[in-house]
């Protein structure tokens, strides 16, 4: 065993995230043919096979799914190493990974990396924006620092800031603007456009009108950009968060309506691995990104 590498283990990591050679290859910066020879010496090194391959792709036998959760593991504790040198210094530097859901990134990034930047010249801020499920598992494996996210996770492995509240609104067509405002029950009877499965913000929607899924009717979109647009076709109504307001509705034909109290709100925050030797460090940044980010009003 005297053979096994960091290099191989990342290779190893890497195909096991993507599940194929070319996307592997390309997000670990070398050519297919010299990460599958890798992958082909791992595999004879441990004496066992690590992926099944087809045609479309491949998938980890049983032996290489135990594997990788020692590799992410040990892949985590060297990149810790990193993270502490970083901080034994004064200031944060170098390469700062930061998750972001799709419903807060478009609206938030542009003020969060201007103050970030400015408060940390020396850090290569590097930002992933995808579902929270997918945020969490690679907070977990190392891949990121940190999230900013819709809370509560309620993860015991993760440290919550919550950075501010906003509420919900509702989008509907221009004509009815004048109309009464719906209540949470009204909602039902109407035909409710919301994003697709996987996104928090669908559940907390449904979870303000008392439903568990969508009615027949009901339409999902894959972006708020999208469920906007199409109730300005008059194809129904939709729920967005506030910050979404100035980006999304100018110009596409909605109106926009405030709930009465209680409002449906969500709670934005920042999550990190509390055996991050960056925690302090983020503790500090989180109040930045909180500066940036929340209303202004």
């Amino acid at each position: 065993m005297n053979n096994l590498t960091l290099k191989q283990f990342r290779y190893f990591e890497a195909l096991a995230r993507h599940g194929h050679f070319g996307r592997a290859a390309e997000a670990s910066a070398i050519s297919q043919p010299a990460l599958s020879m890798q992958i082909k010496e791992l595999e004879i090194t441990l004496g066992a096979p690590l992926f099944e391959r087809s045609t479309r792709g491949v998938q980890l036998t049983s032996f290489g799914a135990a594997l990788r959760a020692r590799v992410e593991t040990i892949l985590r504790a060297v990149d810790e190493l990193g993270d502490l040198a970083r901080t034994s210094g004064e200031g944060l530097t170098g390469p700062l990974k930061l998750g972001v859901i799709p419903t807060i990134a478009p609206y938030i990034l542009p003020a969060v990396i201007r103050d970030l930047t400015a408060a940390y010249p020396r850090v290569d801020l590097q930002i992933r924006e995808t579902l929270t499920p997918t945020l969490l598992r690679e907070l977990q494996a190392g891949h990121l620092d940190a999230a900013i996210l819709a809370l509560p996770v309620s993860e015991s492995w993760l440290e919550e800031i919550a950075l501010f509240d906003e509420a919900f609104v509702l989008v509907r067509a221009e004509a009815e603007a004048r109309a009464p405002v719906p209540g949470h029950e009204d909602l039902k009877t109407m035909r409710l456009l919301l994003l697709e499965e996987g996104h928090c913000f669908r559940d907390q929607a449904l979870s303000f009108c008392n439903m568990s899924a969508l009615p027949r009717d009901g339409l999902d979109g894959s972006s708020l950009t999208t469920l906007v647009q199409m109730v300005g076709a008059g194809m129904g109504v939709t729920l967005i968060p506030d910050m979404a307001v100035p980006v999304e509705t100018p110009g596409a034909g909605v109106a926009i309506s405030r709930f009465a109290a209680p409002e449906p709100t969500r709670r934005i925050g920042m999550v990190w691995r509390k055996t991050s030797p960056l925690a302090a460090r983020l503790s500090d940044l989180a109040e930045v990104v909180r500066g940036a980010a929340q209303p202004k009003g």
